[in-house]
């Protein structure tokens, strides 16, 4: 079936950047990931929305192979050897208290805020859901600025909070490996996807 192409605003080239073209990355060359870019992909993903603008993720960037190398034992097996190798990791969280900074994110009703999620049996489920809507921008910010994004599950959540987070409020849910993707990058038949008619209904 012919994509289509022609009836969306941006163009068929950024289209196939985000998209189309973008790929998983195991491998990566030794080209460094700067600030100036995690910044930029910041400055352009922090708009998407999330439920009352709670914005509950948190993101820790693992630059020196020190760092990487103490998340290694952490990780399944399949794992290791890329995140060691890749020029930054992203270890995805989100703040299970977030409802605390409410002046922050929703200052006229931030007691409001405050008081809507003061029973953590509602405030972690809404964390676990804004922080995955916003890990998935946060990937296509990064296909944005024109580098390989590798998430992966496969982890010892509660061996990585206690390693890097002791005592603190983020709770890791998943990591992305970030770089341009090395030359011995295996590309791998892409698998299918659903059609239009397998996915949506109309009423």
């Amino acid at each position: 079936m012919s994509e289509s192409t022609d009836a969306l605003q941006i163009s068929k080239e950024t289209q196939d950047l985000l998209f189309r073209a973008a790929r998983t990355a195991n491998t990566f060359s030794a080209d460094p990931v700067s600030e100036e870019q995690v910044r930029a992909i910041h400055d352009l993903v922090k708009y998407g929305p999330t439920a009352m603008n709670v914005q509950p993720l948190r993101i820790a960037l693992l630059r020196s192979e020190e760092s990487r190398r103490r998340l290694a034992p952490l990780m399944a097996e399949g794992n290791r050897e890329k995140t060691v190798s890749a020029p930054l990791v992203a270890v995805l969280g989100f703040d299970g208290e977030f409802h605390l900074k409410g002046d922050r994110f929703f200052p006229d009703r931030a007691e409001m805020v405050a008081q809507a999620f003061a029973d953590e049996s509602g405030r972690i489920p809404t964390a676990r859901l804004n922080s995955a809507l916003q890990a998935a921008y946060f990937i296509i910010g990064v296909r944005a600025a024109g580098l390989a994004a590798g998430p992966m599950v496969g982890f010892d959540a509660a061996g990585i909070d206690a390693e890097f987070f002791p005592g603190g409020t983020f709770r890791t849910f998943m990591m992305v490996n970030i770089g341009k993707p090395g030359a011995d990058h295996p590309q791998f038949p892409r698998l299918p996807r659903y059609d239009y008619e397998d996915v949506y209904t109309e009423f």
